[in-house]
């Protein structure tokens, strides 16, 4: 999937009428470790039932009418390769945002790994 295809899917959701607002994110590859160091590229694994688990918690949070997400995994990224498309859909600015945040930390810290190639 791509940004596109992801905005496209939220659309045409059957209760999109109810959302004032759609965050998109999109996590990419980056040339440097969080500590500094080089970075050529990365693989990322995903604990598939925790992911669901937690995309089924973020969509009964308040004024939530959808959340997609797509995670290139299990295959080697390159810098500046998409590793993660997360769209959340609610009813208002505050509750899109608290949701994004929330299922993003979630994913990042529960369940995805990953691996980071070195320079």
């Amino acid at each position: 999937m791509d940004l596109p295809a992801m905005i496209n899917q939220m659309k045409n959701h059957p209760d999109i009428s109810k959302a004032g607002m759609v965050l998109y994110h999109n996590g990419m590859v980056r040339d440097s470790s969080r500590d500094g160091r080089p970075v050529t590229g990365l693989t990322i694994t995903v604990d598939q039932e925790k992911l669901n688990e937690i995309l089924d918690q973020t969509r009964a949070m308040p004024g939530i009418v959808e959340v997609l997400v797509h995670i290139n995994s299990d295959a080697p990224l390159m810098v500046g390769d998409d590793v993660m498309f997360l769209a959340v859909a609610g009813d208002i600015r505050e509750h899109v945002i608290d949701a994004l945040t929330y299922s993003l930390n979630r994913i990042k810290t529960e369940a995805t790994a990953k691996n980071q190639v070195f320079a």
